[in-house]
């Protein structure tokens, strides 16, 4: 038992390391700046983008096997290596990965040292990251038992001070609450964790079947407990951090998120809080570095069927996102909104419906038509974030119900899986 609750406890602290990076660190404080004292509206919404969704992403793998590969088959073989490889390009060397060393760079390094050079920045964070990350089998470990304890402690003493001696009050120009939920809500995107979960899972289970958890129950009970004290922890830090961007007495919001972010924990530590929070930034970057260039070595090496190696992948993935890492985070976050708030739907709705439905619905066809209505809505919301559709158009489409919250693709797809299903079942009476 006292084995099975340290693996446990490794394997969670290892998943809230893998999930909490660069954009879980900067986005709360920006997020709470918003809102005034609609904060614990703000925290559920993005709790429910930033937390239970990437839980359920868990649960639709455990539930379908040992990877992505056996959720996306759930619906279509075809799917699977299409959706797993945008989903790893974007956790992997084009938004997420980048994002760790520009963080790092922003946050850590140049308050500390003015002048400095990201490219020696990006390329000392990027080697050290091959380093932990060139052997697999080690990478739990070394996130869980190591890392992750030192950036708690950081976290939770600069988030219990700023709460409790609060730097001013909540502002009173802020957005009304509903205005707050779907900023939270939507924002929650960006820390790329429900994309990131269907993948992480599948290194978590690896780990669990490595310390001798071999049989399904077993798997399951140690990656599911696991996944509830890495949402426990997240829940902790999210809420806090937005508290303290709610309360940081900064106005301007044109402010960048580093910014706000080194503002905070100055005024709560003075020059103690430039140490601890250049150490919890390098620490929650790399660890996120880590899970996620182990994710995509891991992944395309079995997508090729070992042609490329998982050495070569994990290096080809430092040297790409070495060189991204460069333009600065908020180059990368404004390049990933249109891209996450089309795939971001697509990959919500096969998690969701694999986790509500998949024990009593088991054919392939109901999910295939909510996947199709999601991707529709997804590719209407995206056109009308580029502004190409016309008022009349964006008219009829907010009547869509929740369209104008984001959340278009609920209702439709429910609809579509509850059309398709009914096709499904008359042509199993026929044949």
């Amino acid at each position: 038992m006292l084995k099975k609750t340290r693996d446990i406890i490794t394997i969670g602290f290892a998943l809230f390391a893998m999930f909490f990076g660069a954009g879980n660190l900067l986005l709360p404080p920006f997020i709470g700046l918003q809102v005034g004292d609609h904060v614990w509206v703000t925290i559920l919404a993005f709790g429910l983008t930033g937390i239970m969704l990437p839980f359920f992403g868990i649960l639709s793998i455990v539930n379908s096997g040992d990877s992505f590969n056996d959720l996306g088959s759930r619906v279509n073989k075809t799917i699977a290596p299409v959706l797993g490889s945008v989903i790893m390009l974007c956790i992997g060397p084009m938004i997420a990965i980048p994002r760790t060393a520009a963080t790092t760079f922003e946050v850590g390094i140049l308050p500390n040292f003015p002048g400095s050079n990201p490219v020696w920045t990006s390329i000392a964070f990027f080697g050290l990251t091959w380093l932990l990350t060139i052997s697999p089998s080690k990478v739990v470990d070394i996130i869980g038992n190591v890392l992750t304890p030192v950036l708690l402690v950081l976290l939770l003493g600069l988030i219990g001070i700023g709460i409790f001696n609060p730097i001013a009050d909540y502002s009173g120009e802020s957005l009304n609450a509903g205005e707050s939920f779907t900023l939270g809500f939507t924002e929650g995107y960006q820390t790329l964790d429900v994309l990131a979960s269907v993948i992480f899972a599948g290194i978590i289970i690896a780990a669990a079947r490595t310390k001798g958890y071999s049989t399904m129950k077993a798997k399951n009970q140690v990656v599911i407990a696991a996944g509830l004290l890495a949402a426990i922890c997240l829940f902790l830090i999210y809420g806090g951090l937005i508290q303290l961007g709610a309360t940081s007495g900064i106005h301007d919001l044109a402010i960048k998120r580093s910014e706000l972010l080194i503002h905070i924990s100055k005024a709560i530590l003075g020059h103690y809080g430039m140490i601890a929070i250049a150490l919890s930034i390098a620490l929650a970057c790399l660890t996120t570095a880590i899970a996620l260039t182990s994710a995509v070595g891991t992944f395309f090496s079995q997508l090729t069927k070992q042609k490329l190696s998982y050495q070569v992948l994990v290096t080809a993935c430092c040297v790409v996102s070495c060189l991204l890492s460069i333009t600065g985070v908020d180059n990368i976050i404004s390049f990933a909104y249109p891209i996450l708030i089309f795939v971001y739907p697509i990959v919500i709705t096969l998690v969701l419906y694999i986790v509500l439905f998949g024990a009593f619905v088991k054919h392939k066809l109901p999910y295939v038509g909510a996947l199709i209505a999601s991707s529709i809505i997804a590719g209407l919301n995206l056109c009308k974030y580029l502004g190409v559709l016309h008022a009349d158009s964006l008219a009829i489409l907010n009547k869509i119900p929740f369209f104008a919250y984001e959340l278009g693709w609920v209702v439709p797809s429910f609809i579509f899986f509850l059309i398709f299903l009914a096709i499904d079942k008359a042509l199993e009476k026929k044949s």
